[in-house]
């Protein structure tokens, strides 16, 4: 039975997420691999992971070696800068800087009450841009807060388990059991004191 299609899209839960993340990764080191092997190819890939973590493969020699051969093959091929790539004077700059500031207040107006039409399109465009980013920055501290939290509890568990462990050793140093759980016996405690004691 062949798979369903996967569909390309964030993967919300982060413990599916970590271990399709580690999948594929693997995927994609073998297959690059591979390809290098079959083809005699040269290939050099770097992997960010969401927690900044790198993993490279350099098939044939360094990935130093490779990143300087991309520079030497790039530096013919680079075309002339666009005015759009050089860099702004500073009235300019402070221009589109203080648009775009207009247009977060603008959209924090529009998402506290304003109007469907306080924005143009455009705007709302480069307002879902900036929720987007403001998204993903939330959801990544949000993990590194849970991932932290998750840590404290750990070294508590361990905390408490060398108290307990040490709790035990003194215990069975003390009395001489090495058993914690629960007395049990054969014989049933009696609940009535024998009258042979208290006769005079």
């Amino acid at each position: 039975m062949a798979r369903g299609k996967v569909q390309l899209k964030r993967i919300e839960n982060p413990v599916h997420r970590q271990v399709t993340f580690c999948k594929r990764r693997a995927g994609l080191l073998k297959k690059a691999k591979e390809l290098s092997v079959l083809c005699d190819a040269e290939i050099g890939l770097f992997i960010f992971s969401a927690h900044g973590k790198l993993y490279e493969l350099a098939t044939k020699g360094t990935m130093q070696g490779l990143i300087e051969r991309y520079m030497e093959s790039n530096r013919g091929a680079q075309p002339e800068p666009d005015i759009e790539t050089q860099p702004l004077d500073a009235k300019e700059e402070i221009k589109l800087l203080k648009q775009e500031v207009e247009i977060l207040q603008k959209g924090l107006r529009y998402m506290f009450g304003g109007g469907v039409g306080t924005m143009t399109l455009d705007e709302l465009d480069v307002l879902e841009k900036h929720l987007e980013i403001w998204i993903c920055n939330i959801r990544s501290t949000k993990m590194n807060i849970m991932y932290e939290e998750i840590q404290l509890l750990r070294n508590k568990e361990g905390i408490l388990k060398a108290a307990n462990k040490y709790l035990q050793d003194k215990i069975e140093e003390n009395t001489g059991m090495t058993d914690f759980a629960p007395n049990t016996t054969n014989f049933a405690y009696p609940l009535t004191i024998q009258n042979e004691i208290f006769q005079l």
